[in-house]
């Protein structure tokens, strides 16, 4: 059932930019653009898991003495978050459907604490390594695992969830201005496409991280 709104906050149609003849064809080209970039940052990703797989093959046992290294709890915990994350961004796709955009506002803004919880815990990860002496590159001085193996897993590590990491915090950008969008009226049902387009992308966040979650905290 649509929420009841005041007369001053009725849906906002959705806008035709000026290059396109209909609506029907302005969704096609965005969503045809947006798989595109989506399939640019997979292409990314994909170079480095196979650097990843690479270097394993080569530094076998230091790749897993690091990867046992890591603190699996937080590691896991994130996985649980971002899940979640991605459920409620899924939730409110389909409450701006059902022209209840009030309600897709609030599942965002639960998707957005949530980001910014695995934002912090990273945090403590990171601070945790730094305290060890772990950093990316020659600035690499833990005692523990010295092997250049060990080095090379960490540095690979950092890059990876650090370009992560700078995913997640465009994504929260995004959701923010969605829910504002949707507490605003911008969308409901029939002018769902940036909400639906913003969704896409956070999921992709989700489903880098289910591949990193294995590869660094898993698989030792």
């Amino acid at each position: 059932m649509p929420e009841s709104q005041p007369p001053a906050e009725q849906l906002a149609p959705a806008r035709l930019a000026m290059q396109f003849e209909d609506l029907e064809k302005q969704t096609h080209a965005a969503h045809f653009g947006m798989w595109i970039f989506l399939a640019s940052e997979v292409l990314l990703f994909a170079g480095l898991f196979a650097l990843y797989a690479s270097y394993r093959a080569v530094f076998g046992h230091e790749f897993s003495a690091g990867v046992a290294h890591n603190n699996a709890v937080i590691g896991t915990s994130n996985t649980a978050i971002l899940l979640t994350s991605s459920l409620l961004v899924a939730l409110s796709v389909y409450a701006v459907r059902l022209d209840r955009p009030t309600m897709a506002g609030r599942l965002l803004l639960g998707a957005i604490a949530l980001g910014l919880a695995f934002l912090v815990l990273k945090g403590v990860e990171y601070t945790q390594h730094f305290h060890e002496g772990i950093f990316p590159g020659s600035a690499y001085r833990f005692e523990e695992l010295p092997q250049a193996g060990a080095k090379m897993f960490f540095t690979l590590y950092f890059l990876t969830t650090g370009l992560h990491a700078i995913h997640v915090t465009a994504g929260l950008v995004v959701l923010g201005w969605l829910t504002w969008g949707c507490f605003r009226r911008r969308y409901g049902a029939g002018n769902d496409t940036h909400i639906e387009l913003g969704g896409l992308y956070w999921h992709l966040v989700d489903v880098i991280w289910i591949f990193l979650w294995p590869m660094l905290y898993l698989m030792h």
